[in-house]
């Protein structure tokens, strides 16, 4: 069988795990076999239910009253339990996808291929992977009974089957102990209501140390807010404090897919790129024509974002 690691935000599937679902089901195809996925928590099960229509068979269902908050080792415990049929584990390429198969990997001592872009059946699974921030792709091939890989965000298309039916609920029980949750979250943070977050937004608005300062968002802010997209910026802008990380753009922020990506002031370093290659418009506003971000960007305005922004954002209004 092919296992799926599904994350849930509360009993609600993320998109980028159904992305990887829908490369396990096209890897099962190829491969004869089944397509089942892995679930933790008790409100991993109301997630299950929404599985059998992306053509999930069988959704394992780790339960322990102390997984209601991420725990990596405790997790991947889980994992391996699921996986004892498994030919392949897939996850999302996202930090707890990368984490838990990492972990997985170490128990199983089988071989692991992350942020993979293509996944081809065969013995060896052939894959396609990114290297260097996404500057690289390198053609690997995995061997072994089990094999490991993550599947970056926004490559595959999360689709529905035309004949999908319920999936069978296995509950799996793993013997953990108080050292397998020696790491694990405590305290969440919870975005201001009515926020459009980075991951989800349809318009981005990103600033770079173009901006100026941390007040010079100000008129980002508004830019976005008439767009109804969110605000991000660049690695040098969070290191810089003007935002925090979590608007961090790039390899070590959230990575990004909006219909339309405004880029201010940033230069457009190989790292950012990663961040925002899947956005299917870049509109670069930058004073330099040589900038990186401008020979990547579909449409660009050459000039002073400080001048430009603010027109955008009078022509929106009026």
């Amino acid at each position: 069988m092919i296992l799926v690691l599904v994350e849930h935000d509360r009993g609600t599937p993320t998109e980028s795990s159904f992305e990887a679902v829908a490369a396990g089901r096209r890897l099962a195809a190829e491969l004869g076999v089944t397509l089942e996925a892995v679930l933790h928590g008790e409100e991993g099960r109301t997630a299950a239910h929404s599985l059998g229509a992306s053509g999930v068979s069988r959704v394992h269902l780790v339960l322990d009253v102390r997984l209601a908050g991420y725990a990596p080792e405790a997790w991947a415990e889980g994992i391996v339990e699921a996986s004892t049929a498994a030919s392949v584990v897939i996850a999302a390429a996202t930090d707890r996808g990368q984490e838990l198969l990492a972990h997985a990997a170490a128990r199983l001592d089988a071989p692991l291929a992350a942020n993979c872009v293509a996944v081809e059946a065969g013995d060896p699974l052939s894959v396609v992977r990114q290297r260097w921030g996404g500057s690289l792709l390198e053609e690997a091939t995995l061997s072994g009974p089990v094999k490991l890989l993550t599947v970056v965000p926004h490559v595959f298309t999360a689709e529905a089957v035309a004949a999908g039916s319920p999936a069978e609920l296995v509950e799996v029980r793993p013997a953990l102990t108080d050292e397998h949750f020696r790491a694990r979250v405590t305290l969440r943070e919870e975005p201001q209501v009515g926020q459009v977050l980075l991951t989800d937004a349809r318009v981005v608005v990103g600033g770079g140390r173009g901006v100026g300062s941390a007040e010079g968002f100000a008129a980002l802010e508004e830019l976005a807010g008439l767009l109804g997209g969110a605000v991000g910026g660049s690695r040098v802008v969070t290191n810089l404090g003007w935002r925090s990380h979590a608007d961090q753009i790039g390899q070590t922020g959230a990575r990004i897919a909006p219909d339309l990506y405004i880029a201010c002031g940033i230069s457009g370093a190989i790292q950012h790129m990663v961040g925002c290659k899947a956005a299917k418009r870049i509109l670069a506003i930058n004073k330099d024509p040589a900038a990186p971000m401008v020979a990547h960007a579909d449409y660009a305005v050459i000039g002073d974002l400080q001048e430009i922004v603010p027109a955008l954002v009078a022509e929106l209004r009026r």
